[in-house]
């Protein structure tokens, strides 16, 4: 598996949906966990290696004149995470729509697999002006691809 510095995705097959980071020190707060506010950090290098792995720049996107902005968010912090500990993040599309789409993302401890925090996400689409637009209509198939269905 190649490593590409702190960031690299898990093996072939769970490539396209989850990527693996290590925690290091500057991530922790005074109780020696993870920051909070961390997690959304790693949760939106996830969102954007999950559309790069499928042919999507985010730079590109957005000079192509499609942005992406978190508009919505559930968190529910489950356990902490700790210095130098490897954690695996999840990215799966629930919804997809016209202008917005939903994902579910999980952060997980990649030693034992345990669930440490839980994100549900709405991004959408607008305009360098911030004027909502449609998802092109490739990244809204790419979406769709992946949509979890129960």
């Amino acid at each position: 598996m190649q490593h590409r510095s702190a960031v690299q995705w898990a093996g072939e097959k769970a490539k396209r949906e989850q990527m693996l980071l290590r925690v290091y020190y500057e991530d922790t707060d005074a109780a020696g966990v993870v920051y909070h506010a961390n997690y959304l950090n790693y949760c939106e290098r996830a969102r954007t290696e999950y559309l790069r792995e499928r042919g999507w720049s985010v730079a590109d996107l957005a000079s192509d004149g499609a942005i992406f902005p978190v508009v919505r968010m559930e968190i529910d912090f489950k356990a902490p995470a700790r210095h130098d500990e490897l954690l695996r993040v999840s990215t799966q599309p629930l919804r997809v729509g016209g202008s917005s789409f939903d994902l579910r993302q999980q952060v997980l401890r990649q030693s034992d697999g345990k669930l440490l925090v839980e994100l549900l996400v709405t991004l959408a689409c607008v305009t360098p002006e911030l004027k909502a637009r449609r998802i092109p209509a490739g990244v809204r198939e790419t979406l769709h691809a992946d949509v979890f269905v129960v």
